[in-house]
This record gives C-alpha cells, sequence and structure tokens, in this order.
C-alpha cells in the first residue's frame, strides 16, 4: 500500500514539473526531476517548497 502511495505522490510531482514554466519552480527543473525520485521525500519536498505559488 505505501509503495502505491510513493508512485502516486511521485507521478503528481513530474507531471506538475514536466507542466509547470521553469520559472515558476524554486530551483532547477532537473535537479527536482531526480529529487521526486527519493522516496516520499522528495515528491513532498517539491509539492510543498518547490513550486512558487500563485497569487490571485
Amino acid at each position: 500500500m505505501a509503495s502505491v502511495v510513493q508512485v502516486g505522490l511521485a507521478a503528481v510531482a513530474w507531471v506538475d514539473l514536466a507542466r509547470r514554466p521553469a520559472e515558476r519552480v524554486r530551483g532547477r527543473k532537473p535537479l527536482w526531476a531526480v529529487a521526486i525520485a527519493v522516496n516520499f521525500v522528495g515528491p513532498v519536498a517539491y509539492l510543498c517548497c518547490g513550486r512558487v505559488k500563485q497569487r490571485p
């Protein structure tokens, strides 16, 4: 069950990273792509800290 959650988080993070313009990502996209592959920590770190939030 935990592996399903891990793969799901990684998939969501990779899709978001691929669709998001580079100027809306904190840091370099290739580094985030590698970091997302690291267990639960990578996708959670990207989703919480790697994206620049859009202001309304």
